[in-house]
């Protein structure tokens, strides 16, 4: 809410999204790659728990993320972005445009989740560098915002290779990881399965990091458009799940109209 008064500046709001995570709440996402604010607004609107953005396999930085955050100011979704690397000057840059949900790719192992972790936190917790008029701070308008950001911050590490499974529990032991999150293709890839992520090597390893996760007791997720799979994600005990991709569902729906006129 806007301050009553320019004596009362604003206040930051605890992060429900990880409240959530850390509950291990159920929580239905969508991937957004199309880099649109009237599209990310749009699903806004629908009422998914969480939208990522991608920067890593779209054409994303900044400049475009910063309006598709502002399109979702208004809607249920919390935000959620995956930067192109797991580098700590972009997610520096990330944080200061308003960022507080991180999935970060190719965490293979503790210390690459540690190194992701310290990039989210102000010292001594961590190496983020200081501003104190950024955006995420809302231009130097809250005042305490360098005393609370740090707890604010989400990271979801994505488990996306041979290497990563083995190393599942060192990367789950790391403070300030909060969830590990399967990327289904390029986990199938270092299984020698390209194209297949239902290759039974590749669900084996999946089941396993489920299963270490919740041992644990932390959350995980995965990137599962196909109702089917989602649902035995979930009955796995998975927890944070994008069930759909504006990419996608743009192509299959115009497809079908296409089909529709044309093949009868």
């Amino acid at each position: 809410m806007p301050p009553s008064s320019p004596n009362q500046p604003y206040q930051p709001l605890p992060n429900s999204f990880r409240q959530s995570v850390l509950k291990n709440e159920k929580l239905i996402g969508c991937w957004a790659s199309l880099g649109s604010p009237i599209t990310t607004e749009l699903l806004g609107m629908v009422g998914f728990d969480w939208i990522l953005l991608d920067a890593e396999h779209a054409p994303n930085d900044v400049l475009t993320l910063i309006p598709q955050l502002m399109s979702l100011k208004d809607s249920p979704s919390a935000p959620v972005v995956r930067p192109p690397a797991n580098d700590s000057v972009v997610i520096k840059r990330l944080l200061d445009s308003g960022f507080f949900n991180f999935l970060i790719p190719f965490v293979d192992s503790a210390a690459d989740a540690a190194r992701a972790v310290a990039a989210t936190r102000y010292p001594p917790s961590g190496i983020r560098g200081v501003s104190v008029g950024h955006r995420g701070n809302r231009y130097g308008t809250m005042s305490n915002y360098l005393s609370t950001a740090n707890d604010n911050i989400c990271v979801v590490a994505q488990i996306e290779s041979r290497k990563a499974v083995e190393a599942i529990d060192e990367i789950l032991a790391v403070d300030g990881v909060d969830a590990v999150f399967i990327g289904p293709s390029d986990l199938a890839a270092s299984y020698g399965q390209l194209g297949n992520s239902n290759h039974p090597d590749v669900q084996k390893a999946i089941a396993h990091v489920f299963e270490r996760a919740c041992a644990a007791g932390k959350a995980s997720g995965t990137l599962s458009p196909v109702q089917a799979d989602a649902e035995r994600y979930l009955s796995m005990g998975s927890h944070v799940i994008a069930v759909c991709a504006d990419m996608g569902m743009l192509r299959n729906a115009a497809q079908a109209v296409y089909k529709n006129f044309t093949q009868k």
